[in-house]
């Protein structure tokens, strides 16, 4: 069977492992993002991907929207990890404060956010997030 593009290449969050060993297992459902910045980057390569199921999936359940539309002409280009705050394995909660760089049609630009997250049954949640400029 032919190897997925995708699944042989670099991680789409910029770690500098192959997406397979990287946010690919916590896509697949082989493993859970054992710190609140390894979900936030997984949630990244979710919407490099379109992956709107893995979304849903992390988004806590208090404040998820019932669905998720993607938009495909948007594409992200490039993940910076600004800060973190709390969010390792033995935390309930955490932030990470990141830009996210895309192009949409023919204009670029870069998404700020501090988002937070949640710890709840041993699994990390997206919560909300804070828009910066």
């Amino acid at each position: 069977m032919p190897e997925n593009p995708a699944t042989a290449r670099s991680c789409f969050c910029l770690s500098g492992e192959m997406y397979a060993e990287c946010c690919g297992r916590f896509h697949s459902g082989q493993a859970d993002a054992a710190t609140a910045e390894q979900l936030m980057r997984s949630r990244y390569s979710a919407f490099v991907l379109l992956d709107a199921g893995y979304l849903l999936r992390t988004w806590h359940p208090d404040t998820a929207p019932p669905e998720l539309e993607l938009d495909p002409a948007m594409e992200w280009r490039r993940l910076d990890i600004l800060s973190t705050s709390r969010g390792g394995p033995l935390d309930t909660e955490g932030t990470v404060e990141f830009k996210a760089h895309f192009r949409h049609d023919d204009a670029r630009g870069v998404h700020h956010e501090t988002s937070r997250f949640v710890r709840q049954n041993r699994r990390w949640y997206y919560v909300d997030a804070v828009l910066l400029a």
